[in-house]
C-alpha cells in the first residue's frame, strides 16, 4: 500500500479481519485453539505489508467486542510480533517451517501473556506463578497450531494461489 489505499486494498483488509474474527468466535468454545495465528500467518505471507493494516484493525475490534482488559494489552506486541516473524519466512514454501512457526508462537501465548500481567499483577514474580501455572494450556495451544498449520497449509495455498490469481 504505497501512498493512498485503493478501494481493493480497504475491503481486503476489511475482509481479512472479518476472517480472523468469524473464525476466533466460531472456535472461542474450545480451549486454546484458534485460528488467528493461521490466518496472520499465511495473510503475512501472501499479502505482504496490507497485513499491517489488518493487525491493528483486528486488535481494536477485540477491545471493542470483548473489551480492553489486560489480555488485551498483549494482544498490541503478540500479534505484531507474529506478522513479523511471518514476514521474515515469507519466501519459504514449507508446511513444517510454518507449523513449527505457529506451533512456538502458541508455546511461547502465556510467557507473552506473563510480560503485559507483570504490570497488572504488580510483580514479575507473580507473573511468572501465573505463566507457569499456564505452561498445560500452552501446550495445547502450541500443539493445535502446529497441527492446524499442517493441515491446513496445503489447501489453503492452493486457494490463495487461485484467489490472487483472479483478483489482483
Amino acid at each position: 500500500m504505497k501512498g493512498k489505499a485503493s478501494a481493493f486494498d480497504v475491503a481486503l483488509v476489511g475482509i481479512m479481519v472479518a476472517v480472523i474474527e468469524v473464525c476466533k468466535i466460531a472456535m472461542m468454545e474450545l480451549p486454546n485453539i484458534e485460528l488467528t495465528s493461521f490466518w496472520l500467518l499465511i495473510f503475512s505471507k501472501h499479502f505482504g505489508n496490507k497485513v499491517y493494516f489488518v493487525v491493528p484493525v483486528f486488535i481494536l475490534l477485540e477491545g471493542a467486542v470483548f473489551g480492553f482488559g489486560d489480555w488485551w494489552v498483549m494482544y498490541l506486541y503478540s500479534w505484531p510480533l507474529l506478522v513479523l516473524t511471518a514476514r521474515f519466512f515469507r519466501k519459504s514454501d514449507e508446511p513444517l517451517t510454518w507449523a513449527m512457526i505457529s506451533g512456538v508462537f502458541g508455546l511461547l501465548f502465556g510467557f507473552l501473556c506473563a510480560i503485559s500481567k507483570s504490570l497488572f499483577l504488580g510483580s514479575i514474580p507473580a507473573a511468572f506463578a501465573w505463566w507457569i501455572a499456564g505452561i498445560p494450556w500452552d501446550l495445547v495451544h502450541g500443539a493445535a497450531n502446529f497441527i492446524l498449520m499442517l493441515l491446513l497449509y496445503k489447501p489453503m495455498e492452493k486457494a490463495i494461489t487461485q484467489i490472487k490469481k483472479k483478483a489482483f
